[in-house]
């Protein structure tokens, strides 16, 4: 019997289109016939719809028309099982009844990469690829995150994360202050969110309450940080747990301005039928390829003793914020001073990062078998542990009745 893998993608997320691509990416990649692929797509307003053809690319070109033809479905927790069940009956129809033995979310941003998603599949008692909910958490919170990197002696750039309370109370005073600390230029973004949505540079004071606004406009919590001028930026991918992790091939990506804009990460080699070999199910070119579309250099242009810095830095990076299956950790050079910094760690990534697996001979077909493999080996440890005790607590609880 196959294991029936529910491939989560979409949700109520600015990055929302990114991980429709980055999702069915992988499933036109699968190739191991020991499991069946279930494309679920979570809409904006968090939905979930099965059918056939939710696994085609091109029919999010009409989203509306997409839904019409699809089972609006939901989770179901019945004799130990997770289920997929039909919302609605349909006429004439068999209901939608599919066993899930395991998740594999492939989602991007708040609300589904941060842990949220992952509470609720853990809730459900499904077991699920990638991050937990508190890895996944603290991987989303740029500012959490560089204080624990901190703490076990990574380098990370400091930093400041004023809420938009402490803005409009008093907007002078914080601008102030972020010129006192960190100088011009400085780098404004959401706290909470990736794909380089809601950034910006500023170089004077008109442009940072600018970027304020801007960031604002994405995030409750805004980082603000001192930013490089005379920058290099490398990619490393890391894949394992707590225990076992390795890292990928280094990457040096190219942007077209002083910061990865998100057409820059998504767009840049696109043109208007997608992207030349991007991974499709049964071969030939179908949709774009999302961050594999990147310009970029694969192997980053670096010394082999700055490659295996970065590397094991990676490793650690992953393995302090306690990670699980793929990551990926953007670093930045200081190319004035050679120091180098870890700027954030992306717990799901664009692409799953699977071209920094390609570079080191791991295809994308056996890349996601380990990490279904890897979501099954932490939901064995889980079943070894204890979560309650037997106790005969409210047979002697009581409480006063009110009359309602």
């Amino acid at each position: 019997m196959k294991i029936s893998v529910g491939l989560f993608f979409g949700g109520p997320s600015v990055e929302h289109e990114v991980s429709v691509i980055s999702a069915l990416q992988a499933y036109y990649a699968f190739e191991d016939e020991r499991y069946e692929i279930i494309p679920i797509y979570m809409t904006k307003d968090s939905r979930l719809f099965v059918g056939e053809d939710v696994g085609d690319i091109e029919a999010y070109r009409n989203i509306p028309a997409l839904l019409t033809k699809s089972i609006h479905v939901t989770l179901v927790r019945e004799d130990g099982r997770t289920y997929l069940r039909q919302v609605k009956s349909r006429a004439f129809k068999k209901d939608y009844n599919q066993v899930l033995d395991v998740a594999f979310p492939v989602v991007h941003g708040t609300n589904v990469e941060d842990g949220a998603l992952q509470g609720y599949l853990q809730t459900m008692g499904l077991p699920y690829v990638g991050c937990d909910v508190f890895s996944s958490a603290i991987g989303m919170d740029k500012f959490a995150q560089k204080a624990v990197l901190r703490e076990a002696g990574i380098s990370v750039l400091p930093a400041m994360c004023p809420n938009i309370a402490e803005y409009r109370k008093d907007p002078e005073g914080l601008l102030n202050t972020i010129e006192k600390e960190y100088g011009y230029p400085v780098i404004v973004k959401p706290n909470n969110l990736g794909s380089s949505v809601g950034i910006r540079v500023a170089r004077d004071r008109a442009a940072l309450e600018s970027a304020m606004e801007f960031a604002f406009g994405f995030a409750t919590r805004v980082l603000v940080e001192h930013a490089i001028v005379h920058l290099k930026e490398i990619n490393c991918s890391v894949l394992g747990d707590y225990e076992t992790a390795e890292a990928s091939e280094c990457e040096e990506p190219i942007a077209q301005d002083e910061i990865l804009s998100y057409q820059d990460k998504y767009m840049g080699n696109s043109g208007k039928n997608g992207v030349k070999g991007a991974p499709v199910k049964g071969g030939g070119a179908k949709g774009s390829e999302g961050m594999a579309s990147l310009s970029r250099k694969i192997p980053a242009e670096i010394s082999p003793e700055r490659r295996e810095q970065i590397r094991e830095m990676a490793v650690k990076t992953f393995q302090t914020l306690g990670c699980n299956g793929v990551a990926r950790i953007d670093f930045m050079i200081d190319k004035d001073t050679d120091a180098l910094y870890v700027n954030e760690i992306n717990t799901i990534p664009g692409s799953l990062a699977f071209y920094l697996w390609e570079a080191v001979g791991l295809p994308y077909s056996k890349m996601l078998v380990r990490l279904i493999d890897l979501a099954l080996k932490r939901e064995r440890e889980r079943a070894n542990l204890t979560f309650s005790f037997d106790s005969n607590l409210l047979a002697h609880a009581s409480l006063p009745k009110h009359n309602h």
